[in-house]
């Protein structure tokens, strides 16, 4: 049986390291700032229960499919499509959506290591009590002169790359498990201190109410955005949960690890928000800021109230250990393909990439500053320019990598794997790494990764495009 074979680069300990791997994977920046702001925004309970729907009919299904993908092969993606695609009669051309996949991590790596750096800063500035009493325009300023700044920006994106390309270079025992073990339950502490302190702020119920009010006037509003959310959450779609199911036991249960992991990622999207809301309304602030909820009205929010320096300080470090998790799975398939094909050092292997990356994030650094004023993809009276200086309209660079990344190469490498698990491998090659005991259960699964996955991913893809 294939799941025999093992992973050149070793494997994880138990079914509970995967676990741990896979949802640090997934959450990210977004679960804790975004997800929270979204509910808020489109109809409270409605769009959880939107979401949750979605979870289970896309997000599940394709997580499925790159995990046993991932250790039946026990290889990078990109080998991992190639050789079960050989296996099963058909083209290796399937291995080019996994490429694109690690090539779209990397892409997001490279924005993804600056902002984590702004997570960085901002621990130093509230520890110092920069943002105790000041005004929220002054925040909105600080926050302002902050990305002005090419050289800070630079310092902390180099920090952060760094903290990232260390723990991958230890390789999967040593790094990733190692790493994930103290990460992990680093981050639910934070969690639940967090959670602690808005029980105390007198506005908990407040937030409760934020989130979790039932407004079916916003069902259909919030549809879109939750089948979006619910993709992207998981992080899928490039490759990053394939090759931490390369590294998985070969007797873990696949189906109930992907089910818990969903459940774990949603469990800490919604902890966040009933962590942060309250303290958001004790310093009487308007809860739904979108973008600027991380880093101008929350940190208002901490100057303003009691311990509010003390938990500042714990909710930015809580943010850059959920950033942290998130970057070494984005570099971790590339890293563990080019050792498969070049045989060089993964130290080595470790550094380019990372500094490739860093490289390529210049360009997120210098749009808040020294590039500005450069803009692509302009219209200009009816005509489309790929590139103008000055421009009112258009894209700066960190706006085209996050649209290229998050709106095209996301949706299509998710649907490449969902597809490739459901119509390349065979009914009976997913079934034997599945393992389900219930037929009944096995062609339910079967069922929404052949067709209502692939679906579901073809509307979000239309959907993002047309925004």
């Amino acid at each position: 049986m294939s799941t025999d074979k093992v992973s050149v680069h070793g494997g994880w300990a138990s079914r509970w390291v995967f676990i741990l791997a896979a949802t640090g994977s997934a959450v990210g920046l977004g679960s804790i700032w975004k997800f929270p702001y979204m509910v808020g925004v489109y109809g409270g309970g409605a769009f959880v229960l939107v979401f949750l729907a979605c979870i289970a009919l896309i997000g599940v299904p394709v997580m499925l499919a790159e995990t046993l993908i991932g250790r039946r092969a026990r290889q990078s993606p990109a080998n991992a499509l190639k050789v079960l695609a050989l296996e099963a009669g058909h083209s290796t051309r399937w291995s080019w959506g996994a490429f694109a996949g690690m090539i779209t991590a990397l892409l997001i790596l490279s924005f993804y290591s600056v902002v984590g750096g702004w997570s960085l800063d901002y621990i130093i500035d509230m520890g110092r009590g920069d943002f105790q009493g000041v005004a929220s325009d002054q925040v909105g300023a600080y926050f302002g002169k902050v990305i002005a700044d090419p050289w800070r920006l630079t310092l902390w994106h180099t920090v952060f790359m760094l903290l990232s390309a260390v723990v991958i270079a230890k390789g999967v025992v040593a790094g990733l498990e190692r790493s994930l073990r103290i990460m992990m339950p680093l981050l639910f502490i934070l969690m639940v201190i967090l959670l602690g302190y808005s029980l105390t702020t007198g506005h908990f119920m407040e937030g409760v109410h934020f989130m979790f009010d039932f407004d079916a006037s916003k069902l259909l509003d919030g549809l879109l955005p939750a089948m979006g959310h619910a993709f992207f959450s998981l992080s899928v779609g490039v490759g990053s949960i394939m090759i931490y199911g390369a590294y998985m036991p070969k007797n873990s249960s696949i189906s109930g690890t992907i089910v818990g992991v969903a459940l774990l990622d949603t469990f800490v999207s919604l902890l966040a928000g009933l962590a942060l809301f309250p303290i958001v309304f004790a310093a009487g602030l308007n809860p739904s800021e979108g973008p600027g909820l991380m880093f101008v009205t929350l940190p208002f929010a901490f100057g303003n109230v009691a311990f509010g320096q003390l938990m500042g300080v714990i909710f930015f470090v809580l943010v850059a250990v959920a950033a942290w998790s998130s970057a070494i799975s984005l570099l971790e398939p590339m890293v563990a393909y080019l050792i498969e094909r070049t045989k060089v050092r993964r130290g080595w292997v470790t550094f380019w990439l990372a500094f490739i990356c860093w490289f390529v994030g210049l360009g997120t650094v210098f749009s808040f500053n020294i590039w500005e004023q450069a803009k692509f993809f302009v219209i200009d009276a009816g005509v489309l320019h790929l590139y103008q200086w000055g421009a009112v309209g258009g894209l700066n660079f960190f706006g085209v990598i996050d649209f290229f990344t998050s709106r095209i190469m996301l949706p299509l490498g998710g649907f490449c794997f969902v597809v490739f698990a459901g119509w390349v491998m065979g009914r009976e090659a997913v079934r034997d790494e599945l393992s389900m005991r219930s037929p009944v259960l096995f062609a339910l699964t079967f069922f929404l990764m052949r067709y209502v996955a692939p679906f579901g991913i073809l509307v979000v893809f239309a959907a993002q495009l047309w925004k």
